[in-house]
Order: C-alpha cells, then sequence, then structure tokens
C-alpha cells in the first residue's frame, strides 16, 4: 500500500490525542449543534455550510414512516420513487446523482458497493427509532470521502438517558397497511443499552401506473431490528458496539417477452442488510483531546426472482464494506478545534444474472481498497467570525492518490441573530466495481470529480419570531459516468460491449437558490415555508449540452402550519410542490409539475400514550416522479404510541 502523504501528521496527532491523564468525559453539547459539516459538534453560527437538521419532535409531528418521505421536505432535495412504498427510491441533492450522495447511520456508510453507481436505495430505510437527521449540501469529499459530490446525509439514533425507557406504536391504514415497532434502552453507572425493532407490510399499489394498465398491486414487507450496548471501562475511556438488520421483500413490474415492454409481471426482490460497527473513545485534558477508534462491518443481499422463469432467481448481487477509522478531535477553544482522520475501506461485489440458457453463470468477484487520511480545522479569528478549512488525501489501489479541499467562512455580528456565511468544496468519486468490470463495465474509466460553492444569510427577528435565509449554490462535475449506447454510435469499445458501456461521458453544471421562511406568531402556532431552484444541466458537448439533468424538478417548495392546544394536543398541514421536469436525457419525455397536502394530528392521553392520525395526498392527484410508474392517491392512517 503506498504511503500517504498525510499520514505521518494525522498519526502525529493521534499519538497526542490519547489520553494525558484520566477525566471525566464531557457530554455532547446540546442543540442548536451540528456535527456533519466538521464531524464533530460545532455550534450552528459557526457553520458555514448549508446544512437542515431535523429532530425527534419534528419526526414525531410529521408522522412520516420512511426517510426519503422526510428528505421530500427538505429543501435543496428531490426524490424519485419506481412506484408505491417499497419500490426503488432514489434522493438527489441539489441536483446531483443519488449516487453522489454518501449516507451514514450511526456512523456507518451504508452505500451499497455492488449496486450499479454505489448509491443507496432509500426505500428499505424506514424513520423508527432514529432521533435526528443532518442533511449536508455540496461537495463534502474532505471530511466524508469518496461519493460525497452532492452531499451527506448523516442519521443517528437516541442514546439513552434513563434507567430504563421504552417507546412503542402500532399503525394500520390504507393499503392494508400494518406498522409496528418498539424500543426499550437503559443506563446504569457504566453501561448503557438500547434494542429495537419493527415491521412494515403493505400491498401497495401497481409499480406499473394503473392508469396505463397496470392491474395487480405490488406489496411491500420490512422487518428490521438494532441493538446497542455502550460500556464506560474507565473515566477517560468507552467503548461502543452497535449492530442492525434489516430485509425486506418487494413485488415490482418489469418488462416481460415478447414485447419487452414496460408491464405486470410477477417479479418480486428480496434484501437482508445487516451493518456492525464496534468504536472505542479515549479522552484526555478534560475532554479537550478526545480519539475515536472505529471498526465497521456493512454487508448487502440482494437477490431478484420471476416466478414464471426458470431458473426463477433472475439476478444476485452480494456487497460487502469492511472500514477500519481513526478520529483525533482536538478542542483549543469553543471557537477552535481540530480534527484528523485515517481510513481504511475494503468493498468487494459478487453478482451474476441466472437465465433458462445459462442457469449458473459464473459471477463477477471484484474488490477495491481505499485508504485515506484528512486534516480540518475551524478557528475563531474575530468576534463573530470563524474561519475552516480542511484537506484530504485518498488512496485508490487502481487510480491513486487524489486530494480534495474544502474552505469557509462564518461570521455573525450579533451573537447569532444574523449569520452570513460562504464555503467551498470539492467531491471525488472512484468508479464502482460494477461500472469498471461488469457486463457493461470498461476498465478505461476515470473518478468523477467536482467543484462546489455556496453563500448564505439568515437571521432572526423579534427573538426568533420569524426567521429567515437565502442560500445560493453552484457546482461543476467533471469526468461524470453515464451509459454509451453502442445501438446509436460506434466505438472501439462496441467491438467488446456490443450493447453498451459505462463511459466518461457528461460534464455537468447545476446552479441554483434557496429560501426558507418560520414564524411562531404565537405560542400555539408554528408556520414554515422553503423553495428550491435547482437548475440541473448537461454540460458535455454534443446533443445533449444544455438539457436538464433527467427527473430533477427545477421548482420544489414546501410548506407546513401547525397548532397546539391547551394539553399538548396538535394538528398540522402540509403542502409540497414539484415542478415539471424530463425522465429522459434529450428532454423528450415530461413529467408533469404536481402539488401534494397532507393533514395530521395527534392526541396525548394519559400515561405517556397518544393517538394519532394523517390523511396523505388529500387531494387524490395522480402524479409521476418517474415516467410510467405508478404512485399512491389518497390514503389515510391511525395510530397509537407510548412511552414509559
Amino acid at each position: 500500500m503506498k504511503t500517504l502523504s498525510l499520514i505521518p501528521a494525522a498519526g502525529a496527532l493521534a499519538l497526542a490525542a490519547l489520553p494525558l491523564r484520566a477525566a471525566a468525559e464531557t457530554g455532547d453539547l446540546v442543540s442548536p449543534v451540528i456535527v456533519s459539516a466538521y464531524r464533530t459538534p460545532a455550534p450552528a453560527d459557526q457553520v458555514a455550510a448549508s446544512v437542515t437538521v431535523i429532530d425527534a419532535a419534528e419526526l414525531q409531528l410529521r408522522q412520516t414512516v420512511t426517510v426519503a418521505d422526510v428528505l421530500a421536505e427538505t429543501p435543496g432535495v428531490s426524490v424519485v420513487r419506481n412506484g408505491g412504498p417499497g419500490q426503488t427510491t432514489t434522493v438527489h441533492i441539489r441536483g446531483a446523482e443519488s449516487e453522489q450522495t454518501v449516507v451514514v447511520l450511526d456512523g456507518v456508510r451504508l452505500n451499497d458497493p455492488a449496486s450499479p453507481g454505489g448509491g443507496y436505495d432509500f426505500s428499505n430505510l424506514l424513520v423508527g427509532a432514529i432521533d435526528r437527521i443532518e442533511v449536508l449540501r455540496g461537495p463534502s469529499s474532505t471530511l466524508w470521502g469518496a461519493d460525497a459530490i452532492g452531499g451527506v446525509i448523516s442519521i443517528t439514533t437516541a442514546a439513552p438517558t434513563t434507567a430504563l425507557s421504552g417507546q412503542a406504536s402500532a399503525e394500520g391504514g390504507s393499503l392494508d397497511t400494518r406498522y409496528l415497532r418498539a424500543t426499550a434502552a437503559g443506563a446504569a453507572d457504566r453501561i448503557t443499552w438500547r434494542i429495537g425493532g419493527g415491521y412494515y407490510q403493505t400491498s401497495g399499489v401497481s409499480a406499473f401506473d394503473s392508469r396505463l394498465g397496470g392491474q395487480e398491486r405490488d406489496g411491500a414487507l420490512n422487518a428490521s431490528g438494532f441493538g446497542q450496548l455502550g460500556v464506560r471501562l474507565t473515566d477517560w475511556a468507552s467503548l461502543d458496539l452497535r449492530l442492525s438488520h434489516v430485509a425486506t421483500k418487494t413485488a415490482f413490474d418489469g418488462f416481460p417477452p415478447p414485447l419487452y415492454v414496460f408491464a405486470d409481471t410477477a417479479e418480486y426482490g428480496e434484501t437482508r442488510q445487516t451493518a456492525g460497527s464496534a468504536g472505542l473513545k479515549l479522552t484526555g485534558l478534560g475532554g479537550a483531546l478526545i480519539n475515536r477508534f472505529t471498526l465497521q462491518d456493512m454487508r448487502l443481499d440482494r437477490d431478484n426472482y420471476d416466478p414464471t422463469q426458470t431458473p426463477d432467481k433472475t439476478f444476485y448481487a452480494r456487497g460487502t464494506s469492511q472500514k477500519a477509522a481513526w478520529q483525533g478531535e482536538w478542542t483549543l477553544a469553543p471557537d477552535a478545534v481540530a480534527v484528523a482522520g485515517l481510513e481504511s475501506e475494503r468493498t468487494t461485489i459478487r453478482t451474476a444474472s441466472p437465465a433458462s440458457y445459462d442457469p449458473n453463470p459464473a459471477p463477477l468477484r471484484a474488490h477495491a481498497v481505499l485508504d485515506s487520511a484528512f486534516v480540518s480545522g475551524r478557528l475563531g479569528v474575530a468576534p463573530g467570525l470563524t474561519l475552516s478549512a480542511g484537506v484530504r488525501e485518498d488512496h485508490h489501489d487502481r487510480f491513486g492518490d487524489h486530494v480534495t479541499t474544502s474552505a469557509g467562512a462564518a461570521w455573525t455580528p450579533d451573537d447569532g441573530v444574523t449569520q452570513v456565511r460562504a464555503s467551498f468544496g470539492q467531491g471525488f468519486k472512484a468508479p464502482t466495481l460494477y461500472q469498471l468490470y461488469g457486463d457493461y463495465g470498461f476498465t478505461g474509466l476515470r473518478p468523477e470529480t467536482a467543484d462546489g460553492v455556496d453563500a448564505g444569510v439568515s437571521r432572526r427577528w423579534w427573538n426568533g419570531a420569524l426567521e429567515g435565509g437565502v442560500s445560493l449554490f453552484a457546482r461543476q462535475v467533471k469526468n461524470q459516468i453515464g451509459f454509451f449506447d453502442c445501438f446509436s454510435a460506434v466505438t472501439p469499445v462496441c467491438a467488446t460491449r456490443p450493447f453498451g458501456y459505462y463511459a466518461n461521458l457528461d460534464r455537468t453544471r447545476t446552479d441554483g437558490a434557496e429560501v426558507s421562511l418560520a414564524a411562531r406568531p404565537r405560542s400555539e402556532l408554528r408556520l414554515s415555508a422553503s423553495y428550491t431552484f435547482t437548475d440541473a444541466r448537461n454540460a458535455s458537448p454534443g446533443a445533449a449540452d444544455g438539457k436538464a439533468l433527467p427527473r430533477r424538478p427545477r421548482d420544489t417548495a414546501y410548506a407546513e402550519a401547525s397548532w397546539t392546544f391547551d394539553g399538548g394536543a396538535t394538528v398540522s398541514a402540509a403542502v409540497r410542490y414539484s415542478g415539471r421536469s424530463f425522465d429522459d436525457v434529450a428532454n423528450t419525455t415530461r413529467l408533469k409539475a404536481y402539488a401534494l397536502a397532507d393533514l395530521r394530528g395527534e392526541l396525548p392521553l394519559k400515561g405517556g400514550i397518544s393517538l394519532y392520525a394523517r390523511i396523505e395526498n388529500l387531494f387524490d392527484r395522480a402524479y409521476e416522479t418517474a415516467y410510467q410508474y405508478g404512485s399512491v392517491g389518497r390514503a389515510a392512517y391511525v395510530g397509537a404510541r407510548a412511552r414509559y
């Protein structure tokens, strides 16, 4: 393995950050803090990047079951679902490809190393026991590594704080939906623990749009479980162990013979994802020095079946990721923090597509190793002014070294009432194993790279009764990987890839703006609204130059109003708007604009029990996020929650 130039400096900080004397651990900073921007808690007025935080209270108010639906209501984020619940779901941050976003759950990266683009399918991720979601927008590879061209979605679950606590909920409603989940947690002198699980089932809707002839429903089932154990070994050392597993089964539609056009089929898919981590945290100098050593393992298995064929298994993929990492944090002052890290990740893929003419094909097997080192810091250089900067070097075993940098400034002249910020970030994404070695692979691919800038201003009035903000952003991606169609043109590579292959076809550019407003004219009433303009276009020479990127609506908006009654009962109404977009690169297939309205309410009872209900898509709008794929019409759900 080639030695990285940043490793000596980062390693020296690792040794310096070992506990120099025993000291009691300091607790995490309380809100408002942001973790994803610097990979360590930082006050919001010292953060130069665009970050949206969705906390547990907001998740409970919205009653949303899937994380994708929460993200669809977030500025700068658009969601594409190929049908109803459980169908393939992609998330796009500021017009970036879905696979250009890093998804992290409790520090464990969830991106699928065996998928063609290496992205994450959000269809399997339920809100469940999630306590907090942070959406970091803009190229962020300096701190979060490869693939973070669009941004980072960091998800955390709650830490136990009392001797014994628990939650349970049950929900049912339209589309034969049943959703059950429960958690239990406890904290003793030196031990914390948490266990839980969930079960979700729905008959769904036809993935092939019923307006076009889809008849049968494509249902989904999701079962999950997790466990966490924390042990305070000494006053300056603690151990954290986590394990989670989710298994799903989802029916979907395909392209059956003899016409091979989109239609109802009996196909279905099964997935199993297991993620585990072990972390050791060491502190010194009264908590000013913190070391975190972690080992992570993630495995994702996917199998597709078609009962009308022999063999009935038509596809399988096995992806794994093992990672070892160290992160050191040195806090010199509340506004002077240095962070450094070393990471080594090994990913593997094994995949094949059995067919009647080849029931046992030789699978594709490949692996990649990525070693990284990074250093970053933030420093208060003047009253209210915080500067930040970082640099990272990645060494890929095939593509060698690549350096990314970041820089930012955050200024508040009035103790957080007004904030002005600006940031620059770079992104890096190596070709996936499938893009290199799969049936349509091309070993001559080059890594994707990106440069992005972001600037914004926000302000609060009347002690926070009114808040508003504006952000402007731009991003340029070079060597973006697309699919070259050998039927429309011929290159020398087509001699061995006659049906097409992956190639560095595209240069893309995105410009846009985000506007948000929140008001609390009365203590009982809360209002919020946001609007995002995203101009995501192909900037490559040729016929596609200037065309809008597929499935990226130019205009999106979200508005919500909630009222809290005496006694704690709440009602809320929300409207989500998505402007028109195109389904294809040539911009010939248009997806219409749509607006969806939801109503929600919750009634607390005695003993920590509450009842809730909601109506989604109140006006029963038909819409598409992907051409010819169905969507859920008006749906109603009722449920109950209990806490102790």
